[in-house]
């Protein structure tokens, strides 16, 4: 019977010969996963022996993980600004930059904790609730165009205990807005990799995860220049903007912006690339 320093050593061996980032620490997650511990607490118990069972659920994992199946997806949830949220393999996995785009509405929003706010292309609803958690006198409306979106948003959100945001299908790209759903911010973190740079992206992501999620089938663009198109017939006087950036977008996105929205903020990411841009609409 394998005990868990051993479990641990060979299965951060193959997981690194299938050229798996981190290997390491992957196979320490998932065992934590199954052992129902802390990570760190494997280290006090390296001589407990695993049952058949646990070895045969390890052994399930590390074989997916070495397929390059997302980690997140395994493990079927992740952690984003400090809160645990669900995951399927039909929503895109959240990314730790995102969490610059959340804490940068957060301290703007202090001024106005009664803020209507509209999250465009909702996901996990890792956006909307993570707002909801900490702006608690907001409304937040999140869309998005997939059903199983919406429902691992709204499972998200009881997992969260969040009563102050709501989730809808839609298509941003197809409906018409009509002019009384007025809010005070919108916020997206939308497909933004190009079709070009989307057939480059590492295998976990262009094999696993939702492809409508990542690119938007063209120059990246798409979806920044509908959002701004139709911002007009969705915020308020000088309502807000916020948006995710790609790499490289931060001059195209900004001009687009600035034929509608003024106050234009820039704001770099820990690696000093543009990651979120804000503006006020004119």
């Amino acid at each position: 019977m394998l005990a868990v320093l051993e479990a641990l050593t060979l299965s951060t061996d193959y997981l690194a010969k299938k050229g798996i980032e981190s290997a390491r620490l992957n196979a320490e997650l998932f065992l934590a996963d199954i052992l129902e511990c802390k990570r760190l607490e494997l280290y006090m118990q390296f001589e407990r022996p695993l049952s058949e069972d646990e070895l045969n659920k390890y052994r399930a994992m590390i074989a997916r993980r070495g397929k390059f199946e997302p980690l997140q997806y395994i493990l079927g949830y992740t952690e984003f600004y400090g809160y645990r949220f669900e995951l399927e393999s039909s929503v895109l996995i959240p990314r730790q930059e995102t969490e610059l785009l959340v804490e940068k509405i957060i301290h703007d929003c202090k001024t106005n904790p009664k803020t209507q706010i509209l999250d465009i292309g909702c996901g996990s609803g890792c956006i909307s609730i993570s707002l909801a958690k900490h702006l608690t006198s907001s409304q937040i409306i999140g869309w998005d165009i997939d059903e199983t979106a919406i429902n691992v948003s709204n499972s998200n959100a009881k997992l969260n205990e969040v009563s102050n945001v709501q989730f809808q299908i839609r298509d941003v790209l197809q409906n018409h807005f009509p002019a009384e759903n007025k809010f005070d911010l919108i916020v997206s973190n939308p497909p933004y990799v190009s079709m070009e740079d989307y057939q480059k992206t590492q295998k976990e992501v262009k094999d696993f995860e939702p492809v409508s999620a990542v690119t938007d089938y063209g120059n990246g663009f798409k979806f920044y220049e509908r959002i701004i198109d139709i911002s007009k017939q969705l915020l308020i006087e000088n309502g807000a903007l916020y948006f995710e950036l790609g790499h490289h977008h931060a001059e195209k996105v900004k001009n687009l912006m600035s034929e509608k929205f003024d106050q234009i903020e820039l704001l770099e990411d820990y690696q000093n690339i543009p990651r979120v841009i804000k503006g006020v609409l004119k």
